[in-house]
């Protein structure tokens, strides 16, 4: 009898132990990925001009707070309630019972969906409504990120057909860069930009876009490994290892790929799009990090790298589309990118591991839907919002800059 308690204990011991590990785990990833969100700060501040940068930390710091409330108050429960055929999940009010929130879950859910909304930023810099911006990202973090969300992490009818989407490739890289490729068509390309041709307007600190980059590769740890969502026991140890090789391999590739593109195109190693082939490559991996082989993500990362370079180009000469700082290419079209790329490279079911289209076609099928609903309720929202308050500040205020104009200070004196 004693034998059998005390196997009990220990069993009831080891299993509290593996379950506070777990918790830990994910606790510490979710804060890594909220040290992500000074990395896109600085990113975006980096790649903008000086007169702006108060405006850009602000929308940055807005992110993070009003997202924090509005995704706990409204969009968790969208993405992660009581499924609704398939397309929604229930609000609080309208559970019959109150389920526990898993409050760690809840809180790393939360740094995604701020992630998601501050895609939209860069996109949109130098030229936009700080108060027409505080709206859409609280309707951004509550309503339009957690629906698609629930798709596919929350039980929803992409999640059925067997998409894979581990850690957001989709549901947070592309829905924010798709709304944002909306946002900065409406809103316009800022003064000068193009006055017959396109025209580079540089951004002011370099050295701050390069500590925003590392920052985010370092942060981006948390962003993939974290979603194995448990660390205790051997196989979630070999599967968090297994993320963290993939995405610094496919970060690399994605670096040395723009960096070796951008130098035989424009006769030039331009660190810019160097820094963004970094990004694109981290990325391009998320979706996949979990079932592609290590060389396999080198692979995703320097065709994601290739990618940036010619997208960039596309989007600001031949669509005329006015990006600051590259966000619609690095997130949404290599977000796009690498999730198509599972259903190639997945080591079960992917195209060159013997699984045919099927899961090929499922993620084509899931990029294509997720895209439509950001482009469509986007173009909604900011048409809404441009009859309502207005989308873009006088054109004194974007010359002599939004930090004054808009919150009354500067970021350097």
């Amino acid at each position: 009898m004693e034998e059998t308690l005390t196997l009990h204990t220990i069993e009831s011991t080891v299993a509290a132990t593996g379950h506070s590990l777990d918790v830990v785990w994910v606790l510490l990833s979710a804060a890594l990925v909220m040290f992500m969100q000074p990395g896109f700060a600085m990113a975006e501040a980096g790649f903008t001009r000086a007169k702006n940068t108060a405006n850009i930390l602000m929308k940055n710091m807005l992110d993070f707070g009003v997202g924090s409330i509005s995704f706990f108050l409204i969009g968790y429960a969208l993405m992660f309630g009581t499924d609704l055929g398939g397309f929604i999940g229930k609000l609080p009010f309208l559970e019959e019972s109150s389920a526990e929130i898993d409050y760690s879950f809840l809180m790393f859910q939360t740094v995604f969906a701020a992630t998601a909304a501050t895609i939209v930023s860069g996109a949109v810099a130098e030229r936009t409504e700080f108060k027409t911006y505080l709206f859409f990202s609280i309707i951004t973090t509550a309503l339009i990120y957690p629906i698609s969300g629930h798709w596919i992490w929350g039980g929803g009818w992409l999640s059925d057909l067997g998409f894979h989407d581990f850690a957001g490739s989709t549901v947070v890289h592309s829905v924010g860069a798709w709304m944002g490729l909306v946002g900065a068509a409406l809103i316009g390309p800022r003064i000068g930009k193009y006055n017959g041709k396109a025209n580079a307007i540089p951004g002011h600190n370099l050295t701050f876009a390069a500590l925003g980059v590392f920052i985010l590769w370092f942060g981006w740890f948390g962003f993939n490994a974290g979603s194995q969502l448990a660390a205790a026991g051997k196989e979630n140890t070999v599967a968090i290892s297994h993320i963290f090789l993939t995405t610094n391999l496919s970060a690399a590739g994605g670096t040395l790929a723009a960096l070796a593109v951008s130098w035989l195109r424009y006769k030039r190693p331009t660190l810019s799009l160097t820094l963004n082939g970094a990004l694109a490559g981290l990325v391009a991996i998320t979706a996949g990090c979990d079932i592609v082989s290590p060389h396999a993500a080198i692979i995703i990362g320097i065709l994601a790298g290739i990618t940036l370079v010619f997208s960039v180009e596309f989007i600001d000469k031949k669509l005329r589309i006015d990006d600051p700082v590259g966000a619609i290419t690095v997130h949404g079209v290599n977000g796009a990118l690498g999730t198509i790329l599972v259903g190639v490279f997945a080591t079960d079911g992917g195209l060159l591991y013997g699984g045919g289209f099927g899961l090929l076609g499922i993620q084509v099928l899931g990029v294509v839907a997720v895209a439509a609903w950001a482009l469509g309720t986007a173009y909604v929202l900011f048409k809404i919002l441009d009859k309502a308050i207005g989308l873009r500040v006088p054109s004194i205020v974007e010359e002599e800059g939004l930090d004054i104009y808009e919150h009354g200070e500067k970021a350097y004196h």
